[in-house]
């Protein structure tokens, strides 16, 4: 078993602009799984940068209130709502409320620094 409390988990800056925790990633918890898990937060105004992934991202948003924007269609998100993203995908997530816009991340085949293209 693996248990991880994410408040105490190392937060940093991705590519995307996005402060991000790496809950679960095959290569730093040493497990076989066929895709990472994230946590990230973005704070209110601010948005991340447009990015593509090889692979597809499944987002599962649980606090604030923004959009996301997959392929110029443009979605309203809220705790509760889950978005799939296709591999190869143009995607940005906006914080359009008050508060921190939180959400994680599900990435498969598991995210690499490799297969991540991020757009300025």
């Amino acid at each position: 078993m693996i248990t991880k409390h994410v408040p105490q988990l190392p937060f940093f800056i991705a590519g995307d602009e996005t402060r991000l925790a790496e809950v679960l990633h095959p290569k730093n918890d040493l497990i076989d799984l066929p895709y990472s898990i994230a946590y990230a937060t973005i704070a209110p105004g601010k948005s991340s940068l447009p990015h593509t992934l090889t692979g597809s991202e499944t987002y599962i948003f649980t606090a604030g209130q923004g959009m996301i924007t997959v392929n110029d269609i443009t979605q309203k998100v809220e705790p509760g709502v889950v978005v799939f993203v296709p591999e190869n995908a143009r995607q940005s997530v906006e914080n359009q409320g008050d508060t921190n816009l939180c959400f994680y991340c599900m990435v498969a085949p598991a995210w690499t620094e490799e297969s991540e293209e991020v757009s300025s």
